[in-house]
């Protein structure tokens, strides 16, 4: 099984679900592991760094581990260890380390885990350690991802965006416009074309949102929503608002009103879709930019599919949540791994993480590169959204992750599958939210 850059997320976590993969790792590589002295340094006075990676793809571990040996040959006085850890795990495993004095000294993770180690003091304010290099190279935009409180906890590396992933040959019988990063297809002219391209038992579209929070919201950026508002108190409250709904009513009524939305995909997680894809079911599926891996892996020979970009509300823009490289408080050596960070993300190196996970690089010397600009497997159709991927509305909410789990997730599965409508989705999202989001606000 393939999912995006990272296994579909468990309940705590945007897109971790346990996959079969990350799943099968043996116990002990989920531990942060141990230098033989707590204060970071071999018997030979060398610093002794660990760096916890949650790289789970076959080329992805390649390329990691490839760069720890690289920096290893090259600084012989700061020697760096690979840890295994796992997405599904991350969080829970973060939190036993750090309560337990054993977080690993380097962490990747992504932006959108970091708002509960941050404000609680585990990970190291990053703002002053920061290379002017990679301060330049990555844009605003990004750095806003893993900024909480006017400091900086993370470095975002790798980011997805959402997009279309189509059947060409269903698109160029329905004679429809293909559209382009430059010139997207409007929600209108998507709810159009799906229903065009449905036909009989197939369908126009298939969601699989098994976890709606993070595909809801983040798409909801290209129409203005953000459900999330910070008052001038610096508290945050939840409202939906007509521009918070447009994307949900889009995916109700595809497949409520006009039926050119699959229901059966809609407590199915991305991977489950592809099968149905492949054999003509769906027109069209609503993915992460790096299912292009497992659809390049997995698809019947001769299948023909392109990737288009989602669709544009009054922006094309998108939230995200990049991976991110933070550094624990409590290691003894925050700059020697702040020296390794900067070495992982060097453009070239940058470019290998990115080709590894089929992502986009954050930095702009990266994005440049001819490598992820070919036509082939789309990659020229990402880069040129990259521009438009903004922080995820909920990046820096205390309180998200209960929030998202107790009320959004499942007011959301039941108003797609029809069983309650807007106005009981909007009471849930917003009376029952806010209540949850107050007690974090204290």
């Amino acid at each position: 099984m393939r999912h995006a850059h990272r296994p579909p997320h468990p309940a705590r976590f945007t897109r971790r679900g346990l996959l079969a993969t990350a799943a099968a790792l043996p116990a002990a590589a989920l531990l942060p592991g141990c230098s033989d002295d707590r204060r970071g340094r071999t018997d030979g006075g060398r610093i002794a760094l660990r760096f916890q990676s949650l790289a789970w793809q076959q080329d992805s571990l390649k390329v990691n581990k490839q760069l720890v040996a690289e920096w290893n040959r090259q600084h012989p006085d700061v020697q760096v260890q690979y840890v295994q850890g796992a997405w599904p795990t991350v969080h829970d495993q973060l939190l036993t380390s750090f309560e337990g004095g054993e977080a690993p000294d380097i962490i990747h993770d992504a932006s959108d885990d970091l708002a509960d180690f941050a404000y609680g003091g585990n990970l190291a304010d990053l703002t002053t350690l920061l290379p002017p290099r990679l301060t330049r190279d990555i844009p605003r935009q990004s750095w806003e991802t893993a900024t909480f409180d006017g400091r900086i906890y993370g470095v975002p590396f790798l980011q997805e965006p959402r997009v279309l992933i189509a059947n060409r040959a269903k698109l160029q019988r329905s004679r429809v416009r293909i559209p382009t990063p430059e010139h997207p297809w409007t929600w209108e002219e998507f709810e159009e074309v799906a229903r065009r391209l449905t036909r009989g038992a197939e369908y126009g579209v298939a969601w699989p949102l098994k976890e709606p929070v993070s595909a809801t919201l983040n798409l909801a950026l290209s129409t203005g929503g953000r459900m999330f508002h910070r008052r001038p108190d610096g508290k945050v409250e939840v409202r939906f608002d007509a521009v918070d709904q447009r994307v949900p009513r889009t995916i109700h009524d595809q497949v409520n009103v006009d039926r050119s939305g699959s229901r059966t995909t809609l407590g199915m997680g991305g991977s489950d879709t592809l099968p149905g894809f492949f054999a003509g079911r769906y027109a069209m599926v609503p993915l992460g930019f790096s299912y292009r891996q497992q659809i390049a892996q997995q698809a019947p020979e001769g299948f023909d599919w392109t990737v288009l970009p989602a669709p544009k509300g009054t922006a094309l823009d998108q939230g995200v949540s990049p991976q991110t490289l933070s550094i624990a408080e409590d290691c003894p050596h925050k700059e020697a791994a702040m020296a390794f960070i900067d070495f992982l993300l060097r453009p070239p190196n940058m470019v290998r993480l990115a080709l590894g996970d089929w992502l986009l690089p954050t930095g702009r010397e990266a994005l440049k590169d001819p490598a992820l600009r070919v036509a082939r497997y789309d990659w020229a159709t990402g880069t040129a959204l990259a521009s438009s991927l903004r922080s995820a509305p909920a990046q820096s909410v205390r309180g998200y992750p209960e929030w998202k789990d107790k009320i959004a997730t499942p007011g959301l599965q039941e108003y797609y599958s029809g069983a309650i409508g807007l106005d009981t989705l909007r009471k849930r999202l917003v009376e029952d939210g806010n209540l949850v989001l107050a007690r974090y606000q204290r």
